[in-house]
């Protein structure tokens, strides 16, 4: 059962997995559409993805409007 992230109201949106792996290797994708990666592992994707969040938290609120530049066609 999917609990209320802090803040949100309402019914619950679906969750999709962040993580994927192709030919191999392993990314993660942002909520903007864009693919991370590569990584050799899955745990490996897991620390870069903690890391990304970990940036945009601490980065000006334009970095996310270049993140979105590179959206996935």
């Amino acid at each position: 059962m999917a609990d209320h992230r802090e803040g949100e109201q309402g019914s619950i949106p679906e969750r999709s997995g962040r993580f994927l792996e192709k030919s191999g290797y392993w990314y993660y994708q942002t909520r903007e559409g864009v693919d991370i990666g590569p990584f050799d592992t899955r745990h490996d994707a897991e620390i870069g993805v903690g890391e990304f969040i970990d940036f945009i938290c601490a980065s000006a609120p334009e970095a996310a409007k270049i993140i979105e530049r590179y959206r996935a066609a």
